[in-house]
């Protein structure tokens, strides 16, 4: 999850990414929406490798690194661990239970940049990071079998500043398995029947009517916006070899920077762009 600046303005601004390093036991013991492939866990390593790359090198941001936890299989996938707006993190509490020890490296890491930390210590709430996604403007949650009522409630006392609307996921791991931030003002939606689905009940729910960007593949729409100084407008999106129509949507984007990054191996156990950071815009002091 992107903790995304200050209101649309800030949106997109960002100083800091936590990542983490993939164990090796992702490849047998990662869980997974339904059976598929071996993950190919040098291709893996290299796509990842990369990924952070770019947020470190080409984009200049601090990155730290978590060290991978054999105990964890899941544990790359960071954004589900917490939610970061502003200076507020939310430590989530994850919908399935073999996850939920990811969050004591994720709380030790934030801790370190001086941030207001709340925790999710309700039994009864399950929340995944990749279910929340923020506009700049407000917050949508989707319920789904990893995120649940009572977990989009505390992330809504958390951020009182924003309106959290809900969204039911039916046919999806998360909410942001099909949509995401293109730009400031600018949604990224898969063309299924659900992602479309969603999309209007977000469209309901909202007092601000966003631009919407429609890819054909659902997977591909799942993104990456930053608004870096001196770069302007960067989207981080999935590349043309995996998903080369929707790859052609989006370099019709002409005011953004486009970073093309494949997450093949990832894909296979649910992983997909946001899922492997967590994005802090840091602006007072450590």
């Amino acid at each position: 999850m992107a903790g995304l600046g200050g209101g649309p303005a800030a949106f997109g601004r960002c100083t800091h990414a936590v990542v983490r390093a993939l164990p090796e036991s992702l490849c047998r013991q990662a869980l997974r929406t339904a059976p598929g492939p071996e993950v190919d866990f040098a291709r893996a390593e290299r796509e990842h490798q990369l990924y952070v790359g770019v947020l470190k090198s080409k984009l200049g941001l601090q990155v730290l690194e978590l060290p991978a936890d054999e105990s964890l299989p899941d544990c790359v996938f960071v954004e589900d661990a917490a939610v970061v707006c502003e200076e507020t993190a939310l430590l989530t509490r994850p919908g399935a239970p073999s996850r939920r020890k990811e969050v004591e490296a994720m709380k030790r890491v934030l801790e370190g940049l001086n941030l207001n930390m709340i925790e999710m210590v309700d039994e009864n709430a399950t929340l995944d990071g990749g279910d929340v996604l923020f506009t700049g403007r407000e917050f949508f949650v989707g319920l789904s079998r990893r995120t649940n009522q009572r977990g989009a409630e505390i992330l809504a006392d958390t951020f009182k500043d924003y309106a959290v609307s809900t969204v039911p996921v039916h046919d999806s791991l998360h909410l942001k398995s099909f949509c995401s931030m293109a730009g400031p003002n600018l949604i990224a939606i898969g063309s299924s029947e659900a992602a479309q689905k969603a999309l209007k009940t977000m469209q309901q729910m909202s007092d601000h009517r966003y631009d919407k960007l429609t890819v054909p593949d659902d997977a591909a729409a799942n993104c990456i916006y930053l608004n870096v100084p001196s770069k302007g407008h960067v989207l981080l999106h999935r590349a043309p070899e995996e998903y080369p129509e929707s790859a052609k949507v989006f370099e019709k984007l002409k005011d953004h920077m486009l970073i093309p990054i494949a997450t093949t191996e990832l894909e296979k156990v649910d992983g997909a762009l946001t899922c492997c950071s967590v994005l802090i815009n840091k602006t007072s002091e450590l």
